[in-house]
């Protein structure tokens, strides 16, 4: 169940606020190979499990671009707000990839709240750092900062 906000506005002070854990995600060959069809990345240690099953990881692994897409499915799980007209997404900062997500792993999202402020026009601007587990692993898969703009309801 999504933390959730009942304002942009109430996320200001917020800093520190750990967030509801994702649901965990089954990564599955199929989810790696579309997602190398649809961006060009037909590296063998992503898409031919017989050649990657004596490489590196011993099993194809999702690409990093993957695991940091689904950071987009993970935050409307972690994170409600609320009364806003629209909501863009920024950018991102200090994105690192920390361990291969191998195919058949579960993962999921953990969220922070680390900054929240009033800008331009009176829209809040949060930054979130969102920690991509994988099960059973100590290191996580990716961690990144995303940057989210909430503008006001009209009024």
């Amino acid at each position: 169940m999504a933390t959730v906000f009942a304002s942009p506005r109430d996320l200001l002070g917020q800093e520190g606020t750990k967030l509801e854990a994702s649901d965990w995600l089954t990564i599955e060959q199929d989810r790696i190979d579309e997602f190398g069809r649809v961006t060009g990345d037909l590296q063998w240690i992503h898409v031919d499990p017989v050649r990657a099953k004596d490489g590196p990881f011993g099993a194809t692994i999702a690409h990093g671009y993957l695991t940091l897409s689904l950071v987009n499915l993970f935050m409307p799980q972690m994170i409600d707000v609320r009364r806003f007209s629209a909501g863009v997404n920024v950018g991102m900062d200090k994105t690192r990839f920390l361990q291969p997500v191998v195919v058949g792993s579960r993962i999921r999202g953990t969220g922070e709240i680390i900054s929240a402020e009033e800008v331009k026009g009176g829209a809040i601007q949060s930054v979130t750092r969102v920690t991509v587990e994988i099960e059973g692993k100590d290191k996580p898969a990716c961690v990144v900062d995303t940057i989210n703009r909430y503008f006001p309801e009209s009024e």
